[in-house]
C-alpha cells in the first residue's frame, strides 16, 4: 500500500508557448543615411581626349574662318564641317547647334582677349610699362588671330544679338578692375586724371582696328600684306599717344 503523502502526482509541464511573430521576424535594419542611392550620387564627368580635343580645334578653326567671312546668317554647317573633314552629321557630335558653336568661338576670343585686361587690372608693373604690354598683347592678337577679331567685331556691330549676355557677364567685371587699377595710379600721382572707362574703349577700337581693316592698311601702305614691322610701328605710336595723354602734370607752386 502506498503512502499517499510520500508520492504526489507529478506536476503537470505547462505546455511551451509558440515563439511571437516580433521573435521569429528578422530585425528590421535600418537604412544607412551615409551612403545615398546610387541614381543620386553625382556622376564624375571624365575628362575629354586628347583626340576629341584635337577635333574640336580643327572644327573651331574653321568655324572661325567661315563666322568672319559670312557672319553667323552666311555661314553654314555644312561647309564648316566639310572644311573640316567632317559631315554635317558628326559635327553635331562635337557642337549641337550652329549658335553653340558660333558662341563658342566667341568664348575662345573672348578668354585670350580677357587674359591681358586681367594683366593690365593688377595695378602692380609701372603705369607705362602695363600699358605698353596692354597694347602690344591686343596688336598681337589682332596680328595672330585676325579672323577671331572681325568674328567679334561683326557680333557687336550687329548688336550683340547673340552674345550681350556674356559680354556683360565677363568683360564688366575686368573692365570696372582696370579702371580701379586706374584710378590707383591717379591717387598715386602717376597719371593724369581722365575718364579710364573711355580710355579703354579708345585702346580697343585703335587695336581692333588692326585686324578688321588689316587689309584696307595693307593696300593703302602698297604691299601685300601687313607685316612685323607695321605692327611695331603702331605699337610705339599708339603706347606714345596713350602715355603723352596720361602724363602727369607737376602741381602748381603756390
Amino acid at each position: 500500500m502506498t503512502d499517499s503523502h510520500s508520492a504526489s502526482p507529478a506536476t503537470p509541464k505547462a505546455p511551451k508557448q509558440a515563439p511571437s511573430p516580433r521573435q521569429t521576424t528578422a530585425p528590421r535594419r535600418t537604412p544607412r543615411t551615409a551612403a545615398a542611392p546610387a541614381a543620386s550620387q553625382p556622376v564624375a564627368q571624365r575628362a575629354p581626349s586628347a583626340s576629341r580635343l584635337r577635333k574640336e580645334r580643327v572644327i573651331l578653326t574653321e568655324a572661325e574662318n567661315h563666322f568672319a567671312q559670312f557672319g553667323f546668317e552666311g555661314a553654314s554647317l555644312e561647309n564648316i564641317a566639310a572644311a573640316a573633314g567632317l559631315s554635317r552629321h558628326n559635327l553635331l557630335y562635337y557642337f549641337p547647334s550652329k549658335e553653340a558653336l558660333y558662341r563658342r568661338v566667341l568664348d575662345d576670343v573672348l578668354t585670350q582677349w580677357l587674359a591681358g585686361m586681367e594683366d593690365l587690372s593688377q595695378g602692380q608693373d609701372d603705369p607705362a610699362q602695363a600699358l605698353r604690354r596692354y597694347i602690344r598683347a591686343k596688336l598681337h592678337s589682332s596680328r595672330e588671330r585676325p579672323n577671331g577679331a572681325k568674328v567679334f567685331t561683326k557680333e557687336v556691330i550687329a548688336g550683340a544679338p547673340r552674345y550681350a549676355d556674356a559680354i556683360t557677364r565677363r568683360v564688366t567685371p575686368v573692365l570696372k578692375a582696370e579702371v580701379r587699377a586706374f584710378e590707383k595710379w591717379a591717387r598715386e600721382g602717376r597719371i593724369a586724371r581722365v575718364n579710364f572707362t573711355h580710355l579703354m574703349f579708345i585702346i580697343w577700337s585703335v587695336t581692333q582696328a588692326y585686324a578688321d581693316q588689316q587689309a584696307q592698311f595693307a593696300l593703302l601702305l602698297g604691299k601685300p600684306a601687313l607685316d612685323a614691322s607695321d605692327f611695331e610701328r603702331a605699337e610705339e605710336l599708339i603706347s606714345h599717344l596713350v602715355l603723352s595723354g596720361l602724363r602727369a602734370t607737376a602741381p602748381a607752386k603756390g
